[in-house]
Protein backbone atom coordinates (compact mmCIF):
# COMPACT_ATOMS: atom_id res chain seq x y z
CA UNK A 1 0.00 0.00 0.00
CA UNK A 2 1.22 3.49 -0.88
CA UNK A 3 -0.09 7.01 -0.46
CA UNK A 4 0.80 10.57 -1.34
CA UNK A 5 0.49 13.04 1.54
CA UNK A 6 0.92 16.81 1.76
CA UNK A 7 2.95 18.14 4.70
CA UNK A 8 4.45 21.60 5.05
CA UNK A 9 3.74 22.62 1.46
CA UNK A 10 5.44 19.54 0.00
CA UNK A 11 4.14 16.20 -1.21
CA UNK A 12 5.61 12.85 -0.14
CA UNK A 13 5.05 9.36 -1.54
CA UNK A 14 4.99 7.04 1.47
CA UNK A 15 4.53 3.38 2.32
CA UNK A 16 4.45 1.59 5.70
CA UNK A 17 7.87 1.23 7.31
CA UNK A 18 9.39 4.12 5.37
CA UNK A 19 11.24 6.94 7.17
CA UNK A 20 10.74 10.45 5.79
CA UNK A 21 12.01 13.90 6.74
CA UNK A 22 9.33 16.56 6.84
CA UNK A 23 9.25 20.18 7.93
CA UNK A 24 9.47 20.58 11.71
CA UNK A 25 6.35 19.30 13.52
CA UNK A 26 5.23 20.31 17.04
CA UNK A 27 4.80 16.67 18.23
CA UNK A 28 7.15 15.24 20.84
CA UNK A 29 9.75 12.59 20.00
CA UNK A 30 8.53 8.96 20.10
CA UNK A 31 4.97 10.30 19.91
CA UNK A 32 2.32 9.51 17.30
CA UNK A 33 1.60 11.80 14.36
CA UNK A 34 -1.35 11.68 11.98
CA UNK A 35 -1.47 13.12 8.47
CA UNK A 36 -5.00 13.84 7.22
CA UNK A 37 -4.15 15.44 3.87
CA UNK A 38 -4.01 12.33 1.70
CA UNK A 39 -3.99 13.13 -2.02
CA UNK A 40 -3.71 9.61 -3.47
CA UNK A 41 -3.80 6.06 -2.16
CA UNK A 42 -3.24 2.66 -3.70
CA UNK A 43 -3.42 -0.88 -2.40
CA UNK A 44 -4.93 -4.28 -3.13
CA UNK A 45 -4.79 -3.45 -6.84
CA UNK A 46 -7.06 -0.41 -6.44
CA UNK A 47 -6.25 3.26 -6.89
CA UNK A 48 -8.20 5.76 -4.80
CA UNK A 49 -8.26 9.37 -5.99
CA UNK A 50 -11.88 10.28 -5.28
CA UNK A 51 -12.05 13.24 -2.82
CA UNK A 52 -14.98 11.75 -0.85
CA UNK A 53 -13.09 8.51 -0.21
CA UNK A 54 -9.87 10.34 0.67
CA UNK A 55 -11.67 12.64 3.13
CA UNK A 56 -11.65 9.78 5.67
CA UNK A 57 -8.16 8.55 4.78
CA UNK A 58 -5.21 9.08 7.08
CA UNK A 59 -1.56 8.14 7.36
CA UNK A 60 -0.27 7.35 10.84
CA UNK A 61 3.35 7.59 11.83
CA UNK A 62 5.77 7.84 14.75
CA UNK A 63 8.11 10.78 15.35
CA UNK A 64 11.66 9.47 15.53
CA UNK A 65 13.71 12.64 16.04
CA UNK A 66 13.94 16.36 15.50
CA UNK A 67 17.03 17.89 13.98
CA UNK A 68 18.55 20.38 11.61
CA UNK A 69 19.80 19.66 8.10
CA UNK A 70 23.30 20.34 6.81
CA UNK A 71 24.25 23.97 6.41
CA UNK A 72 23.47 25.67 3.12
CA UNK A 73 25.69 28.66 2.36
CA UNK A 74 24.14 31.63 0.57
CA UNK A 75 26.58 34.05 -1.08
CA UNK A 76 25.66 37.38 -2.67
CA UNK A 77 28.29 39.16 -4.71
CA UNK A 78 28.39 42.14 -7.06
CA UNK A 79 31.59 42.71 -8.95
CA UNK A 80 33.45 46.02 -8.72
CA UNK A 81 31.01 47.36 -6.09
CA UNK A 82 32.68 46.03 -2.92
CA UNK A 83 29.45 44.18 -2.09
CA UNK A 84 29.77 40.72 -0.51
CA UNK A 85 27.38 38.89 1.80
CA UNK A 86 27.77 35.38 3.17
CA UNK A 87 25.02 33.72 5.16
CA UNK A 88 24.37 30.18 6.37
CA UNK A 89 21.05 28.42 6.96
CA UNK A 90 20.12 25.10 8.59
CA UNK A 91 16.56 23.95 7.98
CA UNK A 92 14.84 22.23 10.93
CA UNK A 93 13.22 18.86 10.20
CA UNK A 94 11.35 15.99 11.85
CA UNK A 95 12.03 12.34 11.01
CA UNK A 96 8.85 10.27 10.86
CA UNK A 97 8.44 6.52 10.42
CA UNK A 98 5.19 5.65 8.63
CA UNK A 99 3.37 2.89 10.50
CA UNK A 100 0.04 2.51 8.72
CA UNK A 101 -2.13 3.86 5.92
CA UNK A 102 -5.91 3.80 6.38
CA UNK A 103 -8.33 4.45 3.53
Amino acid sequence: MEAVIAVGGKQYRVSPGQVIRVERLPQAERGPVEFRTVLFATGDGQVVIEPKALANAKVVGEVLAHGRARKVTVVKFKRRKNYRRKKGHRQPFTSVRITKIEV
